[in-house]
């Protein structure tokens, strides 16, 4: 495989699901036009990331899984012959969740994952956490590539990509909604360089609240043959605007630097690492709004 085109769909929501619904295949088609593999929405594109405090109104924008929301990209994924990352608030007991799903370019839901990592601090302590990082094999008309998702606040702990790398995650997907600002997008650029792997991110633009656009894809490639010295590893950087920006990774190369470099698996000492098992919290970091 040597080229995996990744859509980022920067894009401001619309008022109802029915808007978000027709905004989005519009630009779907867009991206299919322009050569996307895989195309991806920011985080919970059903609701335009609105979490309402009542706890009826709430299950009122949440949607279920297999929704005719969310069906609907599936059945316009196998259409244009591309995968599609779509995200919602999804219904859910006891309360609903921030939830991405995977429709491959045949339409076949191959992956779904719910944000580990809630905001306990802020609107998402109303929603339940899901309890383990997803990965799939994504057959993409270029070849087979293997896929993983985190959301929002995931990619702040270093954990979340890790658990991915190990399961074989190449390309990590990470819907987004808050201000990308140096700090942020440094996780994303470290997150992709010590595991070897492709992270595209793809955030609302300046316009939806908190939200400043930014969308990035990083290829996790430090050093490359042909060039002296170490590189960015950064692909594509979107501006504060709204539109659709086109990451391409180059697959072939990422999976040659992952068999021969020094990060990733290939020298860790788990054995070592039993500390970070331990669920004891002492200050400075009790937080009384912290969940398990």
């Amino acid at each position: 495989m040597k080229s995996l085109k990744v859509a980022l769909l920067q894009l401001l929501p619309e008022n109802t699901l029915e808007g978000n619904l027709h905004k989005g295949i519009v630009n779907l088609k867009r991206a299919k036009e322009m050569g996307a593999d895989i195309a991806l929405f920011p985080e919970m594109w059903s609701t335009g990331y609105t979490i309402p405090e009542a706890a009826a109104d709430l299950e009122a924008k949440a949607v279920p899984a297999d929704s005719e929301f969310v069906n609907s990209f599936g059945q316009l994924a196998e259409s244009l012959d591309m995968a599609i990352c779509i995200t919602f608030l999804e219904r859910y007991a006891p309360s609903p969740r921030n939830t991405l799903c995977v429709f491959d370019r045949f339409g076949k839901r191959i992956l779904t994952y719910a944000k580990v990592h809630t905001c306990d601090f802020s609107e998402e302590c109303r929603l339940t956490a899901g309890d383990d990082f997803s990965i799939a094999d994504l057959d993409t008309v270029q070849g087979s590539v293997r896929i993983g998702a985190m959301i929002g606040y995931d990619r702040e702990f270093p954990e979340s990509a890790r658990i991915l790398m190990l399961k074989g995650a190449e390309i990590i997907l990470v819907p987004n909604a808050c201000p990308m600002e140096i700090n942020r997008l440094s996780q994303l650029r470290a997150r992709a360089y010590e595991n070897m792997l492709g992270i595209a991110t793809v955030n609302y633009p300046l316009g939806q609240p908190d939200c400043n656009g930014h969308s990035t894809a990083f290829d996790g490639m430090a050093y490359r043959a042909c060039e002296p010295g170490s590189r960015d590893t950064l692909i594509v950087e979107a501006g504060e605007r709204e539109g659709i920006y086109l990451a391409d990774f180059p697959m072939d190369e990422i999976r040659e630097y992952r068999k021969s470099e020094v990060h990733g698996n290939a020298y860790r000492h788990p054995q070592k690492y039993t500390l970070l098992t331990a669920e004891t919290i002492e200050e400075p970091f009790i937080r009384k709004d912290y969940r398990k």
